[in-house]
């Protein structure tokens, strides 16, 4: 006796469903990701095997570039705003609405406050050569931004980002700043690298 063959009817699945709710995570990630932006300097950090990770928000960040330059920044367009407006007041520098809102999209900068306006000014901020925020014992700029900042946000975490080439002399100043200001907790930004093994 023969066997009998059953017909094979085809499957079909609507994937209507699953396109629908593919496109909807994609919008999700998509406005909701928070970008990265652009710094003015490109720092190579030493490597470590630290795994110690920084928050999200609430960061002050002090870079040094490997030709010695120091570049500021903080988190937060409210932050930024007051900050300037401190540092104004202090300098005698009037901004305008307009240079505060620029101020204001900064992720950080490296430049005396009596360059700012020049900065603030240029449209391709990329293009401007930044001679680094003065931090010696003659002019120390970088002690009112870090002041001011704080003023602006007291929760700021302070996290300095050396470039694997700078001098230690540099570092040493902008520690000491922090120190004359008495800041003793800080974070030092490094690669991770991996751990070496036990015997």
């Amino acid at each position: 006796m023969s066997k009998v063959k059953i017909p094979r009817k085809s499957v079909s699945l609507d994937m209507t469903a699953m396109c629908d709710m593919a496109f909807l995570l994609l919008t999700f990630f998509i406005l909701t990701a928070k970008f990265k932006p652009d710094d003015p300097v490109v720092v190579d950090t030493p490597a470590s095997i630290s795994d110690i990770k920084l928050p999200d928000a609430n960061i002050m960040t002090i870079s040094i570039d490997r030709q010695d330059k120091i570049y500021f920044g903080i988190d937060g367009q409210f932050d930024r705003e007051k900050m300037l407006e401190f540092v104004a007041g202090k300098y005698k520098v009037g901004f305008t609405p307009e240079e505060i809102k620029q101020f204001s999209l900064l992720s950080s900068f490296g430049v005396p406050v009596g360059n700012m306006r020049q900065l603030l000014a240029t449209k391709d901020k990329s293009k401007i050569q930044q001679p680094g925020i003065p931090c010696d014992s003659v002019n120390n700029e970088l002690t009112d931004w870090i002041a001011y900042a704080r003023y602006a946000n007291p929760k700021l975490r302070i996290t300095i980002k050396g470039d694997v080439n700078s001098s230690y002399r540099v570092v040493g100043q902008v520690i000491k700043t922090l120190q004359d200001q008495n800041i003793n907790k800080f974070n030092l930004i490094t690669d991770l690298k991996a751990v070496p093994k036990t015997l």
